[in-house]
């Protein structure tokens, strides 16, 4: 199949555009923070609920600045340090592209943490909930990388497959939807799930399932997405940064089943 013409800019004014995959950022964002609020709000989840709904105003600040400064030092460090260090200014235009998520999901880690000590709440209950809203942006942001045509997927003669532009003509399969589908609503399907039979009670456990769902998913998609390279022999670099997320997960997960859940 042809890729449908799908302009990347959705409202332009002038000078200013606004771009699908922007919009997926902030329309990420602003899910995650309804959800979060609706989850944290919810007693019946929680063997102690995790301070006051309105700290996830605060928090949306928090995790956005993560998100943003994590995806981008993700991108320059693990994917293209060369082209960024030639021209250092390269780094400081964001507008241009390049966001990792590898990079953005540890810069919101280490936001929340900072947030959760700051305010004297539960660190691994602030992760679970960011854990269990994660899957929206990552469904949405796997879409908007289709509406961009970027992030296709290997050469292949399934019949679904796209002629993305700006490749070698050949039909790809679109693993960026591949992703959404497991990344996004698979993943999120499970933590709703699983929230809903008061894994929450058990802080940490949301975000080590989470964890390993998402290297078992970006793993799977690897196998039919073009590579950003090659680690080491099948290995992709995707699957190499996501292995210690598994690692973490099974850890949380742990230590949320093994300790004694609190009074």
């Amino acid at each position: 199949m042809t890729f449908p013409t799908i302009d990347p800019i959705l409202i332009q004014i002038g000078p200013f555009a606004i771009h699908w995959y922007a919009l997926s950022y902030i329309a990420g964002l602003l899910a995650g923070w309804a959800y979060a609020k609706r989850l944290v709000a919810n007693t019946r989840l929680w063997i102690r609920p995790p301070g006051d709904p309105l700290l996830i105003d605060d928090l949306l600040v928090w995790v956005t600045l993560g998100v943003i400064l994590g995806g981008r030092l993700g991108q320059v460090l693990l994917y293209e340090p060369a082209y960024y260090f030639a021209e250092p200014l390269r780094i400081l235009q964001i507008w241009k592209g390049g966001m990792a998520f590898h990079g953005g999901i540890a810069g919101a880690a280490v936001a929340i943490v900072l947030f959760a000590r700051r305010h004297g709440v539960s660190v691994l209950s602030y992760l679970d909930i960011a854990s269990a809203v994660a899957p929206i942006g990552l469904f949405l942001g796997r879409i908007a990388n289709f509406v961009n045509a970027e992030l296709w997927g290997r050469v292949t003669d399934v019949p679904w497959a796209f002629i993305f532009p700006n490749t070698d003509g050949q039909p790809r399969h679109p693993s960026q939807l591949y992703e959404a589908a497991l990344e996004g609503l698979a993943l999120f399907i499970l933590l709703f799930l699983l929230t809903r039979r008061g894994a929450l009670k058990r802080p940490g456990l949301i975000a080590g399932v989470f964890g390993i769902g998402y290297c078992l998913a970006r793993s799977f998609c690897e196998i039919y997405r073009e590579p950003d390279g090659i680690f080491f022999g099948p290995i992709t670099t995707g699957m190499a940064y996501s292995i210690p997320m598994f690692a973490i997960g099974l850890g949380l997960i742990g230590n949320a089943l093994t300790r004694k859940a609190p009074a």
